[in-house]
């Protein structure tokens, strides 16, 4: 039903995602609604589909940004510290901020500094990404995401929005006991979700969900 969530504003396209089951729960709407993807997409940005950013990369459509939150959501209370992975834009960098609320923090990481550099720019668009920033409730950093970033682990979760080539060890690494981890993976020819748990002994048990289409998971440019 993705393709039929476009909507003509922000509120339009969130209640499109949530009529047709992509969008759950009031938590991830509330989050959703407080961003206007109009700030982050540079054409259509209510089109319930992937677009291109600059830089070989692009933002993920509406209906996949639900759909890690949803998966999230368990770990993404009040108070949690969340890495995001591949930020790009700085979108779904604020979507979470918006679910761990004023106490928790979000660490954005892309290994392309004009992106970087954009997501900081977008966010600041708006009084409330102003303060995130300001307060220290959203950073963006620039560094190699299959590495995770070690300086703020460990995390309640972590979001990758790029496909990595492996099950990354350092990432689920960087997790708490219990913590999530939402990536898409390549398996061969093709790509699937994976949510990756670490139980609270420590233990690690994983998912797959469904096939996707990413751009891959690159490392930082020298």
């Amino acid at each position: 039903m993705a393709w039929r969530s476009s909507g003509s504003s922000n509120q339009s396209l969130i209640d499109n995602l949530e009529k047709n089951g992509l969008i759950e729960t009031k938590r991830v709407k509330g989050a959703m609604l407080q961003v206007d993807r109009a700030h982050y997409a540079p054409g259509n940005p209510y089109d319930d589909r992937p677009q291109p950013i600059g830089h070989k990369a692009t933002i993920s459509a509406p209906h996949m940004h639900a759909n890690a939150c949803e998966s999230l959501l368990d770990y993404l209370q009040p108070g949690a510290k969340v890495l995001d992975i591949g930020s790009g834009s700085g979108y779904l960098t604020a979507v979470l901020a918006n679910l761990v609320g004023p106490t928790g923090k979000v660490v954005g990481i892309d290994h392309i500094q004009p992106l970087v550099d954009m997501a900081n720019t977008n966010m600041a668009k708006s009084e409330e990404g102003r303060k995130m920033l300001e307060s220290g409730q959203v950073k963006f950093v620039t560094g190699d995401g299959r590495k995770g970033w070690k300086e703020d682990a460990p995390y309640d979760a972590i979001h990758v929005g790029a496909a990595a080539a492996e099950h990354h060890k350092e990432l689920t690494e960087q997790l708490k006991a219990p913590g999530r981890l939402f990536v898409p993976v390549s398996d061969g020819w093709s790509q699937h979700i994976y949510v990756i748990n670490k139980k609270e002994d420590g233990s690690i048990d994983q998912n797959r969900l469904y096939g996707v289409q990413y751009v891959p998971l690159t490392d930082a440019p020298e």
